[in-house]
């Protein structure tokens, strides 16, 4: 039997963004620019790039920012076409081309409870859960490795990476029952944010998953946990008791940006790989240093 084909792809976007207050208070913490893209263009672009073909996003109160980013803004399409901006008119179509659809977690339930309102949009089809803390540059897409270990497994793939020991009680930890070859593993269990000290692995769960669609079986019966919330790791756990669930260790580089640290980094990073942009960010930074190992930066 030949695997059906994964064509979907799920994106929470439903959180408040608490950690980016103020910015956040009217402003969608995914639409927040890495130098001239929101954070959640990139998300979309990998999608793209690895094949999917329709996007649910998972809104909530006070994002329709995100809508209008991926609608078409005539009078703005119109007014560069006018002045000959091509190049600018090709940027905000690149947003508008891409099949996309939107509903809303009408109440801050949880990751699992976010990835629940897809059950209508997925149907009995394979999908991918793409979360926008995490971006991911590689040579093959983050998403597409995923899906081409599902095309040989025909389980649940969930994308690990192995994080610093003094930092895995931020993350759910995967314990490996078995490695099946270089990257695959079948699971024993997972632990959501360990205590330092506990965790049974250091790989990491890092915001790329793969689901059959019996998640669904177990997100609608999931007790809340943690927080009072439904998580999707307890759902995972439970899928994995009747569907072995593999973990599959990603090639390329991760950027946390749901963190200020992570956020500030890679914005500096990206610039920096822009040609447009490289050599003046090098001259900033350069002065910055200067000036703060000679302490003349005003605070």
């Amino acid at each position: 039997m030949t695997a059906k084909r994964v064509k979907k792809a799920v994106i929470p976007a439903a959180g408040l963004g608490t950690r980016f207050l103020p910015a956040t208070k009217a402003m969608p913490k995914e639409m927040l620019p890495i130098v001239d893209k929101p954070t959640i263009q990139y998300i979309i672009e990998e999608a793209v790039e690895s094949g999917i073909e329709d996007i649910l996003i998972v809104t909530g109160k006070g994002k329709r920012a995100i809508e209008d980013h991926f609608d078409s803004v005539p009078e703005l399409e119109q007014t560069l076409i006018e002045k000959g901006k091509s190049e600018f008119l090709k940027l905000v179509e690149e947003t508008t081309n891409i099949n996309i659809h939107f509903i809303r977690q009408s109440k801050p339930m949880g990751l699992g409870h976010a990835v629940l309102q897809a059950k209508a949009f997925v149907g009995d089809e394979p999908f991918v859960v793409m979360l926008g803390d995490d971006i991911v540059q590689s040579e093959i897409p983050c998403t597409k490795q995923l899906i081409d270990q599902y095309y040989k497994t025909e389980r649940s793939i969930i994308g690990v990476q192995p994080v610093l020991s003094d930092v895995t009680h931020r993350y759910g930890i995967v314990d490996p029952k078995e490695t099946l070859e270089n990257g695959l593993h079948k699971v024993e269990s997972f632990v959501e944010k360990p205590a330092p000290g506990t965790e049974p692995s250091n790989l990491a769960i890092l915001g790329r998953y793969l689901f059959s669609p019996q998640i669904f079986n177990f997100l609608e019966t999931q007790v809340p946990g943690s927080g009072g919330e439904i998580q999707l790791t307890d759902a995972i756990t439970r899928l994995n008791e009747v569907e072995h669930v593999f973990a599959y260790e990603f090639t390329g580089k991760r950027y946390d940006v749901g963190e200020k640290l992570g956020f500030i980094r890679t914005t500096i990073e990206f610039a920096l790989n822009r040609p447009d942009l490289e050599k003046e960010v090098l001259v900033i930074l350069k002065e910055l240093i200067t000036n703060y190992e000679g302490r003349t930066i005003y605070r």
